[in-house]
């Protein structure tokens, strides 16, 4: 097995954010016979520690403050922009892995990342600020600072209490990430040509809960814009695992189904609380997509209503042609099925409620009060009307009832 550092690099950590399998789903026979080398020094977990650390100014300007997150090829770093007359901001950082960062490849994922999210402007995804290089020439790329947490986060905070996510809210959070990826699939040129960016990678991880109740979708390093050339060679699959479409291990070309089969995943892995396709092995996770047997999920979750179901499913169709033909589509399903079960649909003040209770329980703090004292009021008003009980009725942990919904009478 190749390991990172290499161009043609095969990610064996389901922790790595991006896997390049040459070969697809014909190469999974060849993986399954490479032994797994721990210790070796080319793994990520015995990567160089770098120059990075606490403190650190970054182009002199960026001041590294902690390690906010780190997957197989990248490190993002909670930091402060420094201005003039004692301005600061926070923002993310995201560099590259020292082993890495003199990969060319990588390094034209890197640039390619930045200009692809340079060119997307909507509240549902994350903006991008800036984009470097340090005076060793390393690049860094700076990114808004979304404080909260991340839509994996939220799911463990309710397994944590042995509870699940309520399917009015996984539904809510699921509308806002298919707005943001409609409008990378609907990226137009300055001169008004189509030119739109699949991102490739839609798992709870890339998706971003801010205490305001925002939600915005992030990391487009492995995105596929289609008015530049590839970026990685042919015959490689680009993405988690676990998050792949099923179509993608056969070394069909990526697009807005594939990202949409994502989506699906994320929404069913949300109500059910457990992966969808996972598995003691990298092969066994591939073959688990490639047949994209799906279980039911009113098995797992018998609140859920038929109509809900039904999207779920339809999203998570093996043949690309019996899915919703995009994701506008799927987005005004779920609206619908929002619509006709429930009084009052959570909007965002019922998510940051969310976002700060997962917190809370998680042991983060319940964030900056960017939320004014009536917003939250609001958003416990809105939590009584979908779970039939009042703000005082919840128990020590803050943790949220499972009575789902109210149906329209």
């Amino acid at each position: 097995m190749i390991l990172p550092g290499a161009s043609t690099a095969i990610r064996s950590s389901l922790r790595a954010p991006a896997y390049l399998i040459r070969g697809g789903i014909s190469a999974m026979n060849e993986m399954a016979r490479a032994p797994r080398l721990r210790g070796d020094a080319r793994l990520v977990s015995s990567r160089p520690v770098g120059r990075d650390q606490p403190g650190r100014r970054i182009a002199g300007k960026y001041e590294l403050v902690e390690r906010a997150g780190e997957g197989g090829m990248a490190t993002v770093w909670r930091a402060i922009t420094l201005g003039a007359e004692g301005f600061e901001r926070p923002v993310a950082l995201k560099r590259a892995h020292p082993a890495l960062a003199i990969d060319p490849q990588f390094v034209a994922m890197f640039v390619e990342e930045a200009r692809v999210n340079a060119t997307l402007d909507h509240p549902n995804i994350v903006h991008i600020h800036d984009f470097g290089s340090d005076e060793h020439g390393e690049h860094y790329l700076v990114m808004e600072w979304v404080e909260g947490l991340d839509l994996r986060r939220l799911v463990h905070a309710h397994a944590l209490v042995e509870e699940q996510v309520a399917w009015p809210i996984a539904v809510a959070i699921v509308v806002e990430v298919l707005r943001g990826i409609y409008a990378a699939h609907t990226r137009e040129t300055p001169d008004g040509d189509a030119a739109p960016i699949f991102h490739r990678d839609v798992t709870p991880q890339n998706v971003m809960l801010a205490v305001s109740g925002a939600v915005k979708i992030t990391d487009f390093g492995l995105a596929r814009a289609t008015d530049r050339a590839r970026v990685t060679n042919p015959g490689t699959v680009k993405g988690k695992l676990g998050y792949l479409a099923p179509e993608l291990t056969l070394d069909h070309p990526p697009s807005a189904l594939t990202d949409l089969f994502g989506v699906g995943i994320v929404l069913w892995e949300t109500l059910a609380g457990e992966r969808l396709f996972d598995g003691a092995s990298d092969v066994e996770i591939l073959q688990k997509v490639a047949r994209a047997s799906v279980p039911p999920i009113m098995a797992i979750r018998p609140d859920v209503p038929p109509a809900l179901a039904e999207a779920v499913h339809t999203a998570l169709a093996r043949d690309p042609a019996h899915r919703f033909p995009d994701v506008r589509a799927m987005g005004l399903a779920l609206r619908r099925v929002l619509r006709d079960h429930l009084d009052e649909a959570p909007d965002m003040h019922a998510i940051a409620m969310e976002v700060r209770d997962a917190r809370e329980q998680l042991g983060l703090g319940t964030g900056r009060r960017s939320v004014s004292s009536l917003d939250v009021e609001h958003a416990r008003r809105v939590r009584a009307a979908l779970f039939g009980t009042s703000s005082d009725e919840r128990d020590a942990s803050g943790a949220i009832p499972l009575e789902l919904s109210r149906k329209k009478h």
